[in-house]
């Protein structure tokens, strides 16, 4: 085997640009950079530049509010909780709260987080729900099953 027999390997799709190889290899001396000014020196930084016209994101307006005490609610419908108990076998002794729905790995966040139900769906099993918020056709569904409600 000689160094002019050798293959490239399967997969490998394109020839990486060499530069600084001579003259006739059209990337030779300043290797494509062009000369001087910024974008010949390594480290340049004119990303958001646009020739000194204001940048686009300059020129846009800001608006809006991002609330960063806000409380993050979990919102299940009543149809989403039947699926649930369904799904992984729930008895109806078990309390269906946002700790149950994190050990099932249902909610996936870390942080403490607050479950809101909401009214969407029936619900046939009668497991007691803990939650902190509740919607007004969710309560009445609730009721009508008999669903004991804890609002925390």
């Amino acid at each position: 085997m000689k160094l002019n027999e050798l293959k490239k390997p399967k997969g490998h799709t394109f020839t990486s640009k060499r530069v600084g190889r001579g003259i006739g290899s059209g990337k030779g001396k300043t290797s494509g950079s062009g000369h001087k000014g910024q974008k010949a020196r390594s480290g340049v930084a004119i990303n958001g530049f646009e020739g000194g016209q204001m940048p686009l994101f300059r020129r846009l307006p800001k608006f809006g509010f991002t609330n960063i005490g806000r409380t993050e609610y979990v919102e299940m419908n009543l149809e989403d909780i039947q699926k649930i108990i369904v799904k992984n076998k729930i008895t109806e002794d078990q309390v269906i709260n946002i700790d149950l729905l994190k050990k099932l790995s249902i909610i996936k966040k870390k942080n403490t987080l607050k479950l809101k139900i909401l009214g969407r769906g029936e619900m046939s099993s009668k497991n007691s729900i803990e939650c902190h918020k509740i919607s007004k056709s969710a309560q009445e569904k609730t009721k009508k099953t008999g669903n004991n409600v804890t609002i925390s």
